[in-house]
C-alpha cells in the first residue's frame, strides 16, 4: 500500500473530491464536541489538507501528521512553502510530520488528546491494530474521530470488474458494526457509528476509472498482478458505459462510515468487556 500511494502522490490532489467532502462532514460533527486539546494527531494525513481546520478548531494545540507514504509527506512540505503555512493564526512552530505505519506509531503512551483520521483506516490490512494503537497514544478521555469506506463503496465498479475480469479480486471494506466492535475491544466508551452514501457522476467510463485509480490501490496479496488484455479492457469499459444515464453520465457510490469514541479509563485486571451483539444488516 505504501508503494501504491508513493506512485499516486503527484496526482492524488486532483482527484480528492470525496476526501474533501468527507472531511467537511467530520468537522461538522467535531463542531458539536467540546474538548480542550494540546496535541492533535492527524493519522493518515497525506498532503495535510485537514491541518488548517484542525488548528482552527483547536487553536492552542500542536498538530502532528503521520502518514505511511513519504511521497505524500514531501508533497505536503512543498505545499507548506506557500505563505501562511508555517504561521497559521500567528503560530510560529513548524508542522511536524512523521512517516510511520499506523499500527506502530513512534509515540509514547497517552501523549495526544485527539486522533483524527480521514479515509485512511480501510487501506490498512489490520484495522483493529490501528484502532488499538490509537487508544494507546490517546490520554484517558481523549477522542478518536475517523472515517472509512464501507462495504458498498464503488459497488458499480465492483460489479463491472466481476463481469468483465473474472480473475479480479476487488478490495474488501469493513462493515461499520465490526469497526464499532473493534473500538469497544480497544477500550473506547460508547462508540458512535454512522454511515451514509455519497454518489459521484462521471462523464464516461474512462473518467470514472481515472478517479478510482488516483484515489488509492488494492493491498490484497491475491489481486491481479498482470495487465489485462485489450479485449478485457474493452469489456470493462463497455460494462461500465452500459450503466450510464440518458446524458451518458455514470454514477459511482461511496459508502462513508464515520465513527467516534472516547478513550475509557484503564480496565482492572481480570475485567473483560464483551461487545454487544451486532445487529444484522438489511
Amino acid at each position: 500500500m505504501r508503494r501504491q500511494f508513493e506512485m499516486r502522490a503527484a496526482r492524488y490532489a486532483a482527484h480528492d473530491a470525496v476526501v474533501r467532502e468527507v472531511a467537511a462532514r467530520m468537522f461538522g460533527r467535531l463542531s458539536c464536541m467540546r474538548l480542550a486539546a494540546e496535541r492533535v494527531l492527524d493519522l493518515g494525513c497525506g498532503r495535510g489538507p485537514c491541518r488548517r481546520a484542525l488548528l482552527q478548531h483547536f487553536p492552542s494545540a500542536r498538530w502532528l501528521g503521520v502518514d505511511v507514504s513519504e511521497a505524500m509527506l514531501r508533497a505536503a512540505r512543498e505545499a507548506g512553502r506557500a505563505p501562511g503555512w508555517l504561521r497559521l493564526r500567528g503560530r510560529g512552530d513548524a508542522p511536524m510530520r512523521v512517516c510511520a505505519s499506523a499500527e506502530r506509531l513512534p509515540l509514547p503512551d497517552a501523549c495526544v488528546d485527539v486522533v483524527f483520521s480521514n479515509l485512511m483506516l480501510h487501506w490498512h490490512p489490520a484495522p483493529h491494530e490501528v484502532i488499538a494503537e490509537a487508544a494507546r497514544v490517546l490520554r484517558t478521555g481523549g477522542l478518536l474521530l475517523f472515517s472509512s469506506y464501507g462495504p458498498d463503496t464503488i459497488k458499480e465498479l465492483r460489479a463491472a470488474c466481476l463481469s468483465a475480469l473474472p480473475g479480479a479480486q476487488p478490495m474488501p471494506f469493513v462493515d461499520m458494526h465490526d469497526l464499532g466492535d473493534m473500538m469497544i475491544t480497544a477500550g473506547f466508551e460508547a462508540p458512535v457509528m454512522e454511515a451514509e452514501v455519497l454518489r459521484l457522476n462521471f462523464a464516461g467510463a474512462r473518467a470514472l476509472l481515472a478517479e478510482a485509480r488516483a484515489l488509492g490501490g488494492n493491498p490484497r496479496s491475491e489481486r491481479m498482478r498482470h495487465l489485462v488484455s485489450g479485449a478485457q479492457a474493452r469489456a470493462l469499459l463497455g460494462t461500465l458505459q452500459a450503466q450510464s444515464d440518458a446524458q451518458g453520465r455514470i454514477g459511482l457510490s461511496f459508502e462513508i462510515v464515520i465513527g467516534h469514541g472516547w478513550k475509557g479509563a484503564p480496565r482492572r485486571p481480570g475485567v473483560h468487556v464483551v461487545a454487544p451483539p451486532r445487529p444484522s444488516r438489511k
